[in-house]
């Protein structure tokens, strides 16, 4: 009886053990399906995308939502700034971009996984925001940035001043981090905005200071004691003030490398080679009833500049009496032979203009000895002619004299080199007709009635010069001609036009001049001017048509009335001089014109 009643009791055991069994497994069925149900096709419950809440929502309404919100913040605009500037740059422009399609990619599709499923309404998902970026345009607009923004780095330079060697040193430059700078945009795209500071990196001089230090060394002991040179039977000696006149030192390869110019070299022993050489020449023109005639190159004997140059850099930086070289005899080859001469194109006039002047001597001597220095120019195809360069600085050693110039308030003062403007007006002029290309020319300031309103041009040095260029395929020999009150230019070559002519327009703008009273002793006197502004046109025909057409457009200041003594309100008991006789500049039969003009004074 004890043994049924154990029995049956088990049984019953067992029985509600198998309903628990089965009602746990119906349960957990239950809540699968339901987490199926609840699941859908929607995002769970708790998925966030950098703390945007995309739960329930489909994959456009996602898209759309992350796009709204995320992407809104993607699409900023980048503020990057240095000290001294800001740059405003599009995120996508830079190829930075917010994908919404990838991001909620990573969370998409059903699962049946019941481990998962149930998780899922327990846990809350953070989702990767993915982003794609576009390197090479990211690359092209840090381009744009580091134009801006990098400074080259200024190189040592090494100069001969007074014959003594001075060392300007090297200036670190500055260059935009593109990498680093790059790197921070990536990451601040997708943040809130707040303005990034450019990755900046010095940038040393290619030469360093030590290297530097040691061509200045150098170069003073290749000043400090002469180099012999030995040619042939003859022995020469450069003295130490001629190898600082011919030295000089280039950057190579982070080096400052010295050169040597073989042509101040040579020149220096030239007496002493005179036995030995045979002198050569350059071809040349000349001008025979008013033809363009080549004047033959002749080849000379002797030593090469180029060997001499060489040889002496060898021994430049030993000590005596290690300074002697030897140079082999040769030919002295002309820069520009004959043949070459006769290739050049130069066969007829293509313009010619004269400029007069009223006489003063300091004027014929001025302008003169411009006009020497300009002529036999030859000008190559491509190559700018420089007034400046051509007629060097007004000195004294360089045979000026003091002349008239328009000073400081459009009042004539002296200077040297006055007179020197009527050389350069006549040298643009005939460029002008000739249809060479305007580089830079820069009219007086003031009106001056002996040339040609709006044509015209002066020079200062150190301050402006007047420049053009031969644009043409052919080079072009210029000629000039003096008398004691003109000066004439002419160019010879091959005309790229049939006739270059100048049409001038009204002047407008008219503005009234000033009087001044002057009670100084040097007061000149001089007559106003109105000052305007006027529009010159270069035309350009060929074949009988028009083909180009320049504008020129020149500004005239007001050029002050000067009365040599003071103001008669102020002192009406003494005349007035309006000038003392024979000291004002004779610039026309009018009233002498006069401006204002920055100093160094243009040279009229």
């Amino acid at each position: 009886m004890a043994e049924h009643e154990r029995q049956a009791s088990a049984w019953q055991a067992s029985r509600r053990a198998l309903f628990i069994i089965m009602g746990t497994v119906v349960a957990v069925a239950a809540l699968y399906l339901g987490a199926i149900v609840l699941a859908g096709d929607g995002f769970r419950s708790g998925t966030m995308v950098s703390g945007v809440d995309i739960s329930g929502l489909s994959n456009p309404e996602a898209i759309e939502k992350l796009n709204s919100t995320i992407g809104a913040v993607a699409r900023k605009p980048l503020r990057v700034r240095t000290v001294d500037h800001l740059f405003v740059i599009d995120p996508q422009a830079a190829g930075l971009k917010f994908d919404a399609e990838a991001t909620i990619a990573q969370a998409t599709g059903r699962t049946w996984n019941p481990i998962t499923l149930i998780s899922d309404f327990m846990t809350q998902r953070e989702l990767e925001p993915i982003t794609s970026i576009d390197q090479s345009a990211l690359d092209d607009q840090l381009a744009g940035v580091a134009t801006a923004i990098d400074q080259p780095a200024v190189e040592p330079t090494l100069i001969m001043i007074q014959r003594k060697p001075v060392l300007n040193p090297g200036v670190d430059g500055l260059a935009l981090d593109q990498t680093a700078t790059g790197d921070a945009m990536k990451v601040a795209f997708m943040q809130k905005r707040e303005p990034i500071t450019a990755v900046l990196a010095d940038v040393p001089p290619a030469v360093s200071e030590a290297v530097a230090l040691q061509a200045k060394a150098l170069a003073r002991t290749a000043i400090a004691n002469p180099v012999n040179v030995t040619a042939g039977v003859i022995t020469a000696t450069i003295d130490s003030v001629d190898i600082a006149d011919a030295l000089t030192f280039t950057q190579e390869g982070g080096q400052l490398v010295p050169i040597l110019d073989g042509a101040i070299l040579h020149e220096s022993i030239a007496g002493d080679l005179e036995a030995v050489e045979t002198p050569g020449r350059d071809a040349t023109f000349e001008i025979v009833r008013r033809q363009p005639v080549v004047v033959p190159s002749q080849v000379g004997a002797g030593i090469s500049d180029d060997e001499l140059a060489l040889q002496v850099a060898t021994v430049i930086g030993n000590q005596p009496p290690d300074r002697s070289v030897t140079v082999s005899m040769g030919t002295r080859d002309p820069m520009l032979t004959t043949e070459q001469a006769q290739q050049l194109g130069i066969t007829q006039k293509i313009s010619s203009f004269t400029q007069q002047f009223p006489y003063a001597a300091y004027r014929v001597q001025n302008i003169g000895e411009a006009a020497r220095r300009i002529n036999g120019t030859l000008l190559m195809p491509g190559e700018t002619f420089s007034m400046n360069d051509t007629i060097k600085e007004r000195t004294v050693a360089n045979g000026y004299t003091v002349g008239f110039v328009i000073g400081a308030g459009g009042v004539f003062a002296e200077e040297l080199g006055g007179g020197v403007s009527a050389a350069t007006t006549t040298m643009w002029t005939a460029a002008f007709f000739a249809g060479m290309e305007r580089t830079f020319t820069q009219a007086h300031s003031i009106y001056i009635s002996r040339y040609q309103t709006g044509l015209e041009a002066t020079v200062a040095w150190g301050s402006f010069d007047m420049k053009f260029t031969n644009d043409t395929p052919n080079a072009v020999f210029i000629t000039t001609k003096m008398t004691n009150t003109s000066m004439n230019a002419t160019f010879w070559g091959t005309p790229t036009y049939d006739e270059v002519k100048a049409e001038f327009g009204p002047k407008y703008d008219i503005r009234p001049y000033p009087t001044i009273y002057d009670k100084t002793k040097k007061c000149l006197g001089q007559g106003g001017m109105e000052g305007f502004i006027i529009d010159v046109d270069r035309v350009f025909y060929k074949d009988g048509a028009e083909v180009n057409r320049e504008t020129i457009t020149t500004s005239y200041r007001a050029s002050p009335k000067v009365i040599c003594g003071k103001d008669p309100d102020k002192d009406p008991g003494k005349p007035i001089n309006p000038g003392k006789p024979g000291a004002t500049p004779s610039v026309s039969p009018s009233p002498a014109p006069s401006g204002d003009q920055a100093a160094p004074a243009p040279e009229s």
